[in-house]
This record gives structure tokens, sequence and C-alpha cells, in this order.
């Protein structure tokens, strides 16, 4: 059970500046259903060990799951949160009590713990030192690695930057060459298209030439066609007035020997 419970520990440390006081460092050590917190001024130390029977009351009274009790009481004691009215007060035999404010459904509630004095301030303060210098080592190295990490980011991001440089340098240089033989071949097209045009219009004008000439041709024909066949009705005309003519004498002749007789 010990080694279960200290696997799921959390550990928090918070800084607390209260008015007219000199600052306190206040030690949590937070598990699923009870918690430790120490505090020191750097001379002094107090603790106060909440049981799961205080939580599990403690939570009954506001209403509250009981993890749901701890993780307000965690956030709170983890960072000094803006708005709360923290205190540390004197509450007789030597003893502190800490508390802080909250709002919950519009309405300012206050909790207190009570703290008793550390039989050995110097091992409380001692281990609340060694907490924050690991704390602090162990920034430092996450500061460290992330500086690794930003710096190996920046050199692959200006190595991204240069590749992107010159795939768009290529790029450009690929379209302006594309463009130059597209532009060649567009411009032969256009020549052929214009030659193509003057063809057919020279043919378009020699076809009109021949149409034209032929119109004239078949006029001429026409005129010719009908002044011979004028000069033929006359030419019938005649022969049919010159035949005329030669039958009534014939006639006139036998009808006189008739007479005669």
């Amino acid at each position: 059970m010990e080694s279960s419970s200290t696997a799921t520990a959390r550990h928090t440390c918070l800084k607390l500046e209260i008015p007219s006081t000199d600052p306190l460092f206040v030690k949590g050590t937070w598990f699923d259903t009870h918690f430790h917190l120490s505090v020191t001024d750097g001379l002094r130390a107090w603790l106060c060990n909440a049981t799961e029977e205080e939580v599990q009351e403690r939570a009954a009274q506001w209403d509250q799951p009981v993890a749901e009790y701890i993780e307000l009481a965690e956030r709170y004691l983890e960072f000094q949160q803006p708005g709360s009215a923290y205190q540390f007060v004197d509450a007789g035999d030597d003893h502190k009590r800490l508390s802080w404010t909250f709002e919950r459904e519009g309405t300012k509630l206050e909790w207190r713990w009570k703290f008793q004095p550390s039989n050995d301030s110097r091992k409380i303060t001692a281990g609340i030192l060694d907490f924050l210098m690991d704390a602090n080592i162990n920034l430092s190295e996450e500061v460290v690695r992330k500086t690794q990490s930003f710096e190996k980011l920046k050199l692959e991001a200006e190595k991204c930057l240069e590749q992107s440089e010159r795939f768009t340098n290529e790029k450009m240089e690929f379209e302006s060459e594309i463009y130059a033989k597209f532009l060649g071949v567009l411009n032969s097209k256009k020549a052929k298209l214009r030659e193509l045009r003057d063809q057919l219009s020279k043919q378009e004008i020699a076809g009109k030439a021949s149409v034209d000439e032929e119109e004239s041709t078949d006029k001429t024909e026409s005129y010719h066609s009908g002044s011979n066949a004028e000069e033929s009705e006359e030419e019938a005309d005649k022969k049919i007035t010159s035949s005329s003519k030669d039958i009534p004498a014939g006639r006139g002749r036998g009808r006189k020997r008739a007479t005669r007789k």
C-alpha cells in the first residue's frame, strides 16, 4: 500500500506572498483521497496531514466528491490564484491556520486547514529546499532540452526554407522555359494560320474572278443566241411572205383557164 500511494503521489511547491509578512513556501503531497502539507518561513515549519476521514468530511460539508475537493485544493496551493485572499495566521498553541478564498456560483467561500508546529523544522525546511533545488534542476534541464529542440527545429526550418526557395527558383525557371517553348509554338501556329488565311483569300479572289468570267461569257452567248434567233425569225417571216405571194398567183391562173372553157 505504501509503494502504491507513493507511486500515485503528486508534488507541488508554492511560494506564497502575503502582504505584511515574509514569503512562505507551501509544499503539498497529493493523493487520490488525502494529502499532506508543510509550510516554512525559512526558520520554522508547520505540518498538516489531512486524513481520508477529514477529507471526506470536508467534501461532504461542501457537497463535493472527494476527488473534486482535492483537485480544487491542489489548484489553489500549486499556484497563487489571482483574486484569492490567502492568510496564514495564529490559531493558538503555536498552531497556524492556512486559508484561501474562492468563488462558487457567485458566492465567495473560504477553506481553512489547521497546521501544527513541526518537531524538526530544520528537516522540513531542508526537505522543501531540496525539492525546490530538484525542481529548479529539472526545470533547467527542461529548458536546455527545449532550447536544443528549438535550435534543431530552427535548423530544420532554415533547411526547409532554403529548399523551398530552391524549388521556387526551379519552378520559375521551368515555367519560363515552358512559356518560351509555348510562345514559339504559338507564334509558329499563328504564322501558319496567317499563311492559310492568305491562301484561302487568294483562292476566294480567284474563284470570284472565274465566276465573273463565266457569267460574262454566258451573257455574251445569250446575246448572240438572241440575235441569231431574231435573224432566223426574220428569215422565216420573209420565206412565209414570199410563199404567200406565190400561192395566190397560181390560183388566179387556174381560174382564168376554167372561165375560158
